[in-house]
């Protein structure tokens, strides 16, 4: 587990996490030896010259001292090196994640690292500060007293001796008999999470439909599962904790047994009998508490285990001699991509001129998103490359391609801070000036100014206090400040009031001009404005042309621009081919 531990932590922290498990294993050896003092001061005292027991009572007092000054170096030790490893894992953990690509955080990833950075990190760098002293204790304590009893009489030693072996048994046992539980359980739990925050957000839908008092059927199955393996987990532990208790009870009652024959036989003197007597029950209280110990590192190894594999992820390449694009046209050449066993988007090819505006449209699930994170080298292609500037993007520096590129996103995040500081995210040494005419130009002044606060206003966990419009105008004077020459925009209106849809549209008019850009859309509007459109279906362009030549053509994005135009009393008609209906205000081509 040690080795699993720096192997997470990196080699710069073998050093401490060492010094600490030797000063630990010197403090249970003393605590051992102290102990066997105990042996010449029950002689003295029960022999014929008590006051013999004075130096052996003052040694055993010093060995306790000793022991008392290892021990709380030995605890000072590990709380501070369990700190600088949680500090330290959190700097590593956070370095890794950003290195990994953004296709990588799909919902359920980010809903693991969350659980895996907060309980799971603090469980696992908990093992230094608070598991790794009593574990080392009740394994060499012991050890040391055996040893010390085969040094007083050999025979008594090895019948606590005998006991190393089965106890090692037993534990090994007991980790195998409740590994597959302790996993289970895990799952579950991490499952039952997953409902009671699903329940929370439900709570408007359900009380809309009157379900106010109704039980949640999913959340009621997975704490039922919670209550099931942890019953299960139980009763797989307690087979272990049953068999150790009778294996040191056994050790101790042979002990016992041999010791009052040898004594019956006067080959033993009776303080001898009584000292080891002690000594061996001694030596069984911290083999008692294996069991809970071990318990709780098979949960902290569990935890180390999804730390190495999350930290073992590879991020993308980087290219050894990066190459910086000169011009900022698109192409997407025999581009082939998969996600698990759906092919996504399959062997499209598709330019975009420097300045030129695309608008991808097409049916749910056809890889319009696709095609923006592939440029933004979110993922790295099956097949086929994706260029910038007539360069691969996987030749340009991760951080090359990102500062050349703006997007924003149908779904936008917003950081607990001011509306400023969300806004500097995207060129964070901007002069206030700079940031004040970006906001401007969003149409977000408005919105700043009827916030309580202004500028110094806090937007809440992820935006709660603004609305979905009000977060998207954050998002293009986020985009606005960088000044990046390509954009890419992810169906930023689709599901916006008319009111913020304007706003938001006189913001994007304003990112976009004279920039290339690649739009999937689904407002009428937003495609009209386009100088190309692509219709995409299944991973690959079926349609390719201005706005004009592809409803003269007739064919799918003619139909889909009928449906689109329909007034939503009216029936179903669409226009001749070769005609061009203007769009009603609200159309949405989905």
């Amino acid at each position: 587990m040690i080795r699993t531990l720096l192997r997470v932590l990196g080699t710069e922290h073998a050093g401490p996490v060492r010094r600490t498990l030797a000063l630990m294993t010197a403090t249970a050896v003393v605590e051992g030896l102290s102990y066997a003092l105990l042996v010449p001061v029950l002689r003295a005292l029960f022999g014929g010259t008590p006051q013999d027991a004075r130096p052996w009572l003052a040694a055993f007092g010093a060995a306790v001292a000793v022991y008392a000054v290892l021990r709380f170096l030995g605890d000072l030790s590990g709380f501070r090196t369990g700190t600088a490893l949680l500090r330290g894992m959190y700097h590593r953990l956070g370095d890794h994640l950003a290195r990994l690509p953004l296709g990588w955080f799909s919902a359920g990833r980010v809903g693991e690292v969350s659980t895996l950075a907060g309980q799971g990190v603090l469980q696992a760098m908990g093992v230094i500060a608070h598991l790794l002293a009593p574990f080392v204790s009740a394994l060499v304590t012991p050890l040391t007293i055996v040893v010390v009893m085969l040094a007083y009489d050999w025979r008594l030693g090895l019948v606590a001796l005998a006991a190393v072996p089965l106890v090692a048994v037993v534990q090994l046992w007991a980790a195998r008999w409740t590994a597959a539980a302790d996993e289970e359980r895990h799952v579950n739990d991490e499952e039952a999470t997953g409902r009671v925050v699903e329940y929370l957000q439900a709570q408007p839908v359900l009380r809309a439909g009157g379900r106010t008092t109704e039980r949640f059927r999913l959340l009621d199955d997975a704490l039922r599962e919670v209550r099931r393996t942890s019953r299960r987990a139980t009763l797989a532990a307690l087979p272990g904790a049953v068999s150790l208790t009778l294996v040191v009870q056994a050790m101790f009652t042979g002990v016992l047994v041999l010791g009052a024959h040898l004594a019956l036989g006067a080959r033993i003197g009776t303080a001898e009998l009584l000292a080891l007597l002690v000594l061996a029950a001694r030596s069984a209280d911290p083999l008692l508490s294996l069991t809970e110990i071990a318990g709780r590192l098979r949960g902290a190894r569990l935890e180390l285990a999804r730390l190495d594999e999350l930290l073992a992820t590879e991020p993308l390449p980087e290219p050894g001699e990066p190459v910086l694009p000169a011009r900022h046209d698109l192409e997407f050449d025999s581009v082939s991509f998969r996600h698990g066993d759906r092919t996504v988007i399959d062997r499209l090819s598709l330019a975009v001129p420097q300045g030129r505006r695309l608008a991808v449209v097409g049916p749910s699930g056809a890889g319009k998103s696709t095609l923006l994170q592939l440029l933004a080298r979110f993922h790295d292609v099956d097949a086929g490359a994706v260029r910038l500037g007539g360069v691969d993007v996987r030749a340009i520096s991760t951080e090359a391609l990102l500062a050349r590129t703006a997007i924003v996103f149908q779904d936008v995040f917003l950081f607990d801070g001011t509306i400023e500081e969300n806004i500097r995210l995207g060129r964070p040494d901007a002069d206030e000036a700079e940031v004040r005419a970006a906001a401007s130009a969003a149409r977000l002044d408005e919105v700043i100014a009827r916030l309580p606060g202004g500028w110094a206003a806090h937007v809440g966990e992820g935006g709660a206090r603004l609305s979905g419009g009000e977060r998207q105008r954050v998002s293009i004077a986020r985009a606005l400040l960088k000044d990046a020459p390509v954009v890419l925009l992810d169906e930023v209106t689709s599901a916006l009031d008319p009111g913020n849809e304007a706003a938001v549209h006189e913001g994007i008019e304003r990112l976009t001009a004279g920039r290339t850009v690649i739009m999937v859309a689904h407002r009428m509007r937003t495609v009209q404005r386009a100088h190309r459109v692509a219709f995409l279906d299944h991973g690959r362009i079926v349609e390719h042309g201005s706005h004009d030549e592809l409803l003269r053509q007739g064919g799918r994005y003619a139909r889909f621009w009928a449906l689109a135009t329909v007034p939503a009393t009216g029936p179903a008609t669409g226009p001749a081919p070769g005609s061009a209906p203007g769009p009603a205000p609200e159309a949405d081509l989905r």
